[in-house]
């Protein structure tokens, strides 16, 4: 069976608690989870999909700029490894009250990230049943990966979850 690297960040809260949601989707024996922390980006030639998710907004993003930011690192680190042809997929949560025109938005970067290096994006998802303005997350009507909202739509995380993690065990192939 092929291995699967889950990683998340940041630790602690809303984004932790998804992550093992996801995780508990999946046989264990092929599957890590790590947040970055935990992780060397070289340990990820050790899987043939990777699962990649965090905070859309907030100190922990994506793209913030700042240099102590964990994800800066790991992009950068991504350069040292070869990705072409690697199956991932992304899930991002945000907030459609607060943010409704910025819905889930960074997710984009990521894709960005590990498409640019040969990488394979998996995992597409409806925007039915969301209450957002925009989001450059959504392309053709789908968003690039799981959005998830656990401050307005808390009770449809683990539906959705499980709903994605089958969808995502199609497209990895396993």
């Amino acid at each position: 069976m092929k291995k699967i690297g889950l990683i998340y960040w940041p630790r602690g809260g809303n984004v932790e608690n998804v992550a093992s949601m996801i995780y508990d989707r999946f046989d264990k024996s092929f599957t890590d989870m790590y947040d970055l922390h935990s992780i060397k980006v070289t340990d990820l030639v050790n899987y043939s999909c990777l699962i990649i998710g965090g905070s859309t907004v907030g100190s922990e993003t994506w793209n913030e700029v700042r240099p102590t930011n964990k994800w800066n690192d790991f992009f950068r680190d991504l350069d040292k490894i070869n990705l072409e042809g690697k199956k991932i997929a992304l899930f991002g949560l945000g907030d459609q009250v607060l943010w409704p025109r910025n819905f889930v938005d960074n997710m984009i970067a990521m894709k960005e990230e590990f498409e640019g290096r040969g990488a394979v994006l998996v995992g597409s998802w409806p925007t039915d049943g969301y209450d957002f303005e925009e989001s450059r997350s959504v392309i053709d009507g789908k968003f690039i990966g799981l959005a998830l909202d656990e401050d307005q739509q808390h009770e449809k995380t683990q539906e959705r979850i499980d709903k994605w993690t089958d969808q995502i065990k199609e497209e990895f192939e396993i």
